[in-house]
This record gives C-alpha cells, structure tokens and sequence, in this order.
C-alpha cells in the first residue's frame, strides 16, 4: 500500500504546484474590492423578480445596490451587471458593492444605483447562483446573452429601467448609465448598448463571449460596416482564455481571446472610446475580478469634479446622505 500510495502524492503536488504556478496564479482581488471600517455601506435590496414579455414564460430575478450617498432628490447613476448572483457573491472573485461602495466614498466614481440580473428562467427553474452555478443549461441564459438580436435588450430596457423608475431617480441621461458582465454576460451588455445606445453608454466586458456560441465573432465585422455609435467600451481578457480547440481541432471563432483582440482592432479603427487588456488568465472572472476597480474609474473617468481650492465638499469623502 505504501508503494501504491506514491503516484497518488506524486498527482497531488503536480496539481498544487499547476494550481499555484498556474495562468490565474497571480490575480488576487486588492483592497478597492474589501469593505473597510469607516466606508459608509450601501444596501443591496431583493431579490425582486419581473416576469419577461420578451421570452414569454420566463422570468428575472434581480437585487438592487443602493449606495449610502444616496439621495433620491437627485437623479443617480446606474450600473447594471448581467449574471447578478456572480458579481454580489460576498465572497466571490469580484465583489462589485465593496468596489461601488469604496469608489463612491472617495469620489473616484458618481454615486450609482447598482443592479444586479440574473439570467432568465422558467418558474420551474433553478435560479443562478454561486451553488448552482451560473445558468448554463438549466436557465435562459445561453438564448439570453449569446444571440444578437435585441430581445434580451427590451428585457433590460423596457421590463427592467420601468421597475427601477418607479423606485429610484434614476437619470435618463444614456452617459449616466453602465452596463457589464463576464463571459456571456459580458457579449450580452455589449448587445444592449449597441442596440439600444439611447439608453447606455458605457460597456464593461471581462472575458467576452465574442465567438461563435450563437454568431457573435460576427461583432468585429458589423461594428466595422456599421455607422459609430456613442459607446465607451473596456475590454479585458486572457492569453489562457478558451482557445477554439474543438474535437481536437481548431476552429478560430470559437477562440475567445482572439475574438476579443479582433474586438479591440474593430473598435479601435472605428475610433471608439475604448480601453483593454490583455491578461495570462483562463476563462474565468480572476482578472477581471482583480481590475474590477480600474475598469469602474475609467469608464467613469468624466464624472464633474470642481477645481475650486475653496470648495471643502469637493475635497472630502462622501458620506452617506442624511435624506
């Protein structure tokens, strides 16, 4: 038995020094992305669920953050995150209230609404989450956040902004608003903003789903014939993002991070207010996780700031809102 037991030891520290040495090794969440003692905290509300006209029988769940700062008399900022159940994980690899709640304190961003929506589902379906996982094969989501057409779009524009309305000053203003995701997630806030860019400016996409899950590697190739759009978009993604080998063979649009590199060449010639990153990282959120933070100042980078040496608000923290 002892002998027996050598190659399983053996299989073991290969796999802790692969786990360890491995592409997402270095990525670690830094501290914009843990709560502190003295950052007021926001609320996340929910889960509130809105029945879908746009997949009819299906609905969606969602929570909403509401920041400390705010202040219902005045119109906020909004941020909405596709795969809610990731991106609110409280223990989970991006942790986006901490991000919205230390960001907003130091003015690094507006103060915002933060709403996270998970992906649709039947009643008789699981709901997403970090046990459950994220939706693939037991919810709508691959129908949702992979096709190019504009329905998941009436999903957050017409279902989703009118239930928010009722409860929050929400601004109107299509520079106010931010949308993102991770993955799929992520091909599908690209396609609200682009077929609705009257209702969304800003676009954050960690590992996006830009191949051939459902025709989206054909992005690079409209975005180049189309008429440019009002869009600011952050890319990120990894060397070590899935390759496009399938079957043993490779096919490039199912190449994630290729797909995103003809992104960035697309967007880039079309002259789009656009950043990205290229990391070592698998598929997965452990970059986009650690980045989070930068992704948020610069796609927020124009918030108003005062320069008068005089205005003491504008040198302090924000703290949270009396109303």
């Amino acid at each position: 038995m002892k002998f027996a037991l050598i190659p399983l030891v053996a299989a073991l520290l290969v796999g802790q020094a692969f786990a360890q040495n491995g592409p997402d090794s270095q990525y670690r969440l830094g501290p914009d992305s843990f709560a502190h003692d003295g950052v007021p905290k926001g609320q996340i509300r929910g889960p509130f669920v809105i029945p879908s006209r746009a997949y009819p029988g299906t609905q969606h769940t969602y929570w909403v953050y509401v920041p400390a700062q705010y202040d219902p008399k005045i119109s906020t900022a909004l941020m909405v995150f596709q795969d809610g159940q990731a991106f609110k994980q409280e223990d989970g690899g991006l942790r986006a209230q901490n991000v919205m709640d230390n960001l907003i304190y130091r003015r690094e961003i507006p103060v915002m609404i933060g709403v996270f929506i998970n992906p649709g589902r039947r009643p008789d379906q699981t709901e997403a989450s970090p046990q459950a996982g994220w939706g693939d094969g037991f919810t709508n989501r691959g129908t949702e956040y992979n096709t190019l057409d504009d329905k998941y779009a009436r999903v957050v524009t017409e279902e989703l902004l009118p239930a928010l309305e009722k409860d929050y000053n929400i601004s109107k203003d299509p520079e106010q608003r931010g949308i993102g995701g991770a993955s799929s997630g992520a091909i599908a806030a690209f396609t609200v903003a682009w077929q609705r860019p009257n209702a969304f400016h800003k676009v954050l996409s960690i590992v996006g789903s830009f191949t051939n899950i459902r025709g989206g590697d054909a992005y690079p190739d409209i975005i180049s014939k189309s008429r440019k759009k009002p869009l600011r978009v952050f890319l990120c993604d990894g060397r070590n993002d899935l390759r496009g080998i399938r079957n043993g063979v490779y096919d490039p649009r199912w190449d994630w991070f290729l797909q995103n590199v003809r992104m960035q060449h697309a967007l880039s010639s079309k002259g789009y207010d656009l950043n990205y990153t290229w990391g070592m990282n698998n598929h997965g959120t452990a970059f986009g996780g650690q980045i989070l933070p930068d992704m948020m100042r610069w796609l927020w980078r124009d918030s108003p700031v005062s320069t008068d040496p005089n205005d003491r608000t504008e040198r302090a923290f924000r703290s949270a809102s009396g109303g």
